[in-house]
């Protein structure tokens, strides 16, 4: 397929330099980008790029006009990045091919299930009794969604996705362990989006609850009665136990540990990989595993942390002193 750039502009905007019936066939990074791609810039340390790129067209920001201009033609948006995006969305939405079947002859529709108009269930997908799938919401390949759970409209599950199975609820006995009925459901709002073999599990009574605009990566436990707040973003493979209150508009970085019955505040950046052990109630950034602390404090610790070995040495060298 082809898109001409100044088709690209009348769809979604821009200032164009450069011949509007330049064709497009393709989208590419900088450094591997071909004449007949669009490319984008938006990190200023990418600028060397800029200067070689064989890019047929580039997206900048308005500090990066003159630099773009004169390699050849650019788009130039406020935010090239948030632009970039929307044009994947108009080249995907170029692509589509005819839609299939709404509900795919392979799902497993329990006749007590409320399907909404406009919604699309893929193949090999389950949808048990009660569970109410929204307008627009599409499941895509191998969805599982639990009796009694709510998705909202304009929701995408990947593959493998499990919505409402029972949470890790057990109670100690002599000699083992008695399940705890979880008799909570799962609540999903608006255009949610939920990555590949991401699991969220049913409140043991009342409901787990992601709200709207949520965007979750693959690979992803959310505990029972987790809560995770509008817009928030967590990246894959990121542990979230029971019960944990994770704010609106957070950022949650790759296998980052969240302890259960605790709260993040809305507005807070998790690196990846940090283990999370108390209540953040002031938004941050926030680094580490042993201690979790404000990032500031903790690249202080850190830095401190590599120069031990040698602060020893010079310890031990002081002692030997008459």
């Amino acid at each position: 397929m082809a898109l001409q750039l100044a088709a690209i502009v009348q769809a979604l905007g821009g200032e164009l330099h450069g011949d509007g019936l330049l064709t497009i066939e393709g989208l590419a990074p900088l450094d591997s980008a071909s004449p007949a791609d669009l490319s984008f810039l938006s990190n200023p340390r990418y600028r060397q790029q800029l200067e070689t790129t064989r890019a047929g067209c580039v997206i900048v920001g308005p500090a990066m006009r003159e630099a773009a201009q004169a390699r050849g033609a650019c788009i130039v948006a406020d935010d090239p990045y948030l632009y970039f995006a929307r044009v994947t969305q108009l080249w995907k939405k170029a692509q589509l091919r005819p839609a299939g079947p709404a509900i795919h002859p392979s799902a497993v529709i329990d006749p007590e299930a409320d399907i909404a108009e406009g919604a699309r269930i893929g193949p090999l997908c389950v949808v048990e009794r009660g569970a109410r799938i929204g307008r627009d919401t599409v499941l895509k390949g191998r969805v599982f969604v639990g009796e009694d759970c709510v998705i909202g409209d304009r929701c995408i599950l990947h593959a493998g996705v499990v919505i409402g199975a029972d949470g890790f609820g057990f109670a100690p006995r002599p000699g083992g362990w008695e399940k705890i009925e979880q008799l909570g459901a799962v609540r999903i709002g608006d255009d949610v989006e939920i990555g590949a073999n991401t699991c969220i599990d049913r409140g043991a009574l009342a409901d787990t609850v992601i709200e709207d605009g949520v965007k979750l990566d693959n690979l992803i436990q959310v505990a029972h009665n987790v809560r995770i707040g509008r817009n928030t973003a967590v990246a894959a493979c990121a542990g979230i136990a029971g019960s944990a209150n994770i704010g609106a508009n957070c950022m949650i970085g790759g296998a980052a540990m969240i302890h259960g019955h605790i709260t993040i505040v809305d507005g807070t950046f998790v690196s990846a990989g940090t283990l999370i052990s108390r209540s953040i109630l002031k938004p941050g950034t926030y680094t580490g595993v042993f201690p979790m602390d404000d990032n500031a404090s903790w690249e202080k610790n850190a830095a401190t942390l590599r120069q031990l070995h040698s602060l020893r040495d010079r310890i031990k060298a002081l002692e030997k002193k008459p």
